[in-house]
This record gives C-alpha cells, structure tokens and sequence, in this order.
C-alpha cells in the first residue's frame, strides 16, 4: 500500500527542503525533538512529546534541494520519500510513503489513512510557517 500526497509551498526549494532537513525548523511544524539533521547514512531519533511517542529515522538517501529518502518505525518499517521541485508559484512538495505493512487489509488501511491525515497536516503546516511565520500546531491538535 503506498500513501502519496502533495502540496505547492511558495517559496524557493531551497528554503523548503531546508525546512524538511534542519530539525530546528521542522520541530516548528512537525515532531517536537529531533537528534539532529537528516543527513545521508544518520539514524536520527524524532519525538512528539505531546503524545509521548517517538521513532527512529534511517536516512537512505539525501539529494540536496531534490529528495529525501528514510525508513522509519524500526517495530514496522516503511519508506517515507519528500521530493521537492521547482514551481511556478514556489516549491512542489511530493510525500511518498511505501512498503506499508500490516498483518491485515484493515491494518495497513489504517496505516495508510493515519499517515495520509498525519503527511497532509505536515504539509500545511510547513506551509504555514514558511510562508507566514505561523506555527498552527495541526499535528498537536488533530485528533
């Protein structure tokens, strides 16, 4: 099962793929503690402290101002892609989550919706902040 959503963010790629790699600006929209920047070959460890939950993040692949490439949730391991292309009105920003595993069609439905509604708020948040410098708290608060 494979999650894809995607949003235009008006600004340049470079300030958004920065936003997706630096964890100080990531933990504006997002997770609330990193162990640092997604870099090619790091394992990073991502907290929601809200929620008193985290993961760890394997870093496959970096192109800078192009792709991102992790496998996370070691327990049930899938792969998350962010590509970031250049726009018309700013950036293109493509989440792809593959490899959804589950022991049943229900579970790896529920994977899938959960990460749809959780990769969509990302989305506009980032959105948010970088276009505007407003911090909505979207994953904080849904639920």
């Amino acid at each position: 099962m494979i999650v894809n959503t995607a949003l235009v963010i008006r600004k340049p790629v470079e300030e958004v793929f920065r936003a997706f790699v630096d964890p100080a600006v990531t933990t504006r929209f997002w997770f609330t503690k990193s162990s640092g920047p997604l870099e090619p070959g790091a394992t990073v460890s991502w907290e929601w402290e809200m929620f008193g939950v985290g993961t760890k993040v394997a870093v496959k692949d970096v192109v800078e101002n192009e792709r991102i490439r992790v496998e996370w949730n070691p327990d049930d391991p899938s792969t998350v892609e962010w590509t970031f292309t250049p726009h018309e009105r700013g950036t293109h920003v493509r989440i792809v989550e593959d490899d959804i595993k589950g022991d049943t069609s229900d579970g790896r439905a529920a994977h899938a919706l959960d990460s749809m509604q959780g990769f969509s708020l990302v989305l506009a948040g980032a959105k948010a902040w970088l276009e505007h410098g407003i911090e909505l708290n979207l994953v904080a608060d849904h639920g």
